[in-house]
């Protein structure tokens, strides 16, 4: 029996990539996670500095939410354009890749699907299917893809349903935060099957309660001075406020933040397998891992 040796002059074969390895659309580069950062700290203040400004500063929501809408929205663009700024450092050095024209192209498909789903419920009673394809999205194609693909969605759909204003910024600051955590879920290469969509279905769940709450957040303090029992009053002491905001909650956005969970928990669950299938596919066909190259066609003669 001979055995047969291989040549030496001939180059060892790289090693195969594992066929569950999730590819990510966009790797975040050093300065898009500082943008990214950035927004979100920025973001939490605009949300949150309600409950903890101080009633002598004459400082009042209502007053100020066109100054957020125009300082929020460039930094939303912003982390966009640093992810798209990533592409310059060539992958070989460990740069990240970034948004190439693949990632693009998924970009501009998820989001107008993501767009014209929301006016299916357009927020009736809770039916938001958006969510389901934000979560679903954001765990395949990494959290840098999810960010840009929430706020782009969210903004798209405004402009389909009219909802133009300056809630705006906090919606799509909020669907990005969505989508983001989605991808930040533990075990993207390992898991998959039943517990995987249970684990999808659990933070889809919580996500779309903590939306209703933020937007609660952001909207809440327009109604201050109408001597209600659930009104904001500047100044007050934290505690009450936040009895208040509770009670403000429990009153007003329940009905609809609890349906919103429970239409993205039975959509996960019934159809979020053959999505995940479907998105995996398109992100392995697509090859986001590997650059793209551009070169005569070997196939073609000169």
């Amino acid at each position: 029996m001979t055995r047969t040796l291989p040549s030496p002059s001939s180059p060892p074969s790289p090693p195969a990539a594992p066929p569950d390895r999730q590819a990510r659309a966009v790797r975040l580069g050093p300065r898009a996670v500082a943008a990214l950062a950035l927004i979100t700290v920025i973001g939490v203040m605009a949300f949150g500095w309600p409950l903890l400004a101080d009633s002598a500063s004459g400082l009042a929501h209502s007053k100020d939410a066109p100054w957020l809408f125009a300082g929020l929205l460039p930094l939303l663009l912003a982390v966009v354009m640093a992810t798209i700024a990533d592409t310059s450092a060539p992958s070989a050095a460990g740069g990240a890749p970034g948004l190439d024209a693949k990632a693009i192209a998924m970009l501009g498909v998820l989001a107008a699907a993501g767009a014209a789903m929301r006016p299916l419920g357009a927020g009736t009673a809770g039916i938001e299917p958006m969510f389901f394809l934000m979560v679903l999205a954001g765990r395949v194609l990494g959290p840098g893809f999810g960010f840009v693909l929430g706020s782009v969605s969210m903004f798209a759909s405004a402009l389909l349903t009219g909802g133009v204003g300056p809630w705006l910024p906090f919606q799509m600051l909020s669907m990005g935060w969505v989508a983001t955590g989605a991808g930040l879920l533990p075990g993207p290469d390992r898991l998959r099957g039943r517990r995987e969509l249970a684990v999808l279905a659990a933070y889809g769940a919580v996500s779309a309660v903590l939306y209703g709450l933020l937007m609660n957040l952001q909207g809440w303090p327009y109604i201050g001075g109408m001597a209600t029992g659930v009104s904001f009053v500047p100044g007050d002491p934290l505690p009450d406020n936040l009895a208040r905001f509770v009670a403000y909650c429990l009153a007003t956005s329940l009905g609809w933040d609890l349906p919103r969970a429970l239409v993205t928990v039975v959509l996960t669950l019934t159809l979020g397998g053959t999505l995940l299938k479907a998105l995996r596919r398109a992100t392995r066909r697509a090859a986001f891992d590997a650059p793209a190259t551009f070169g005569p066609d070997p196939g073609r003669n000169p």
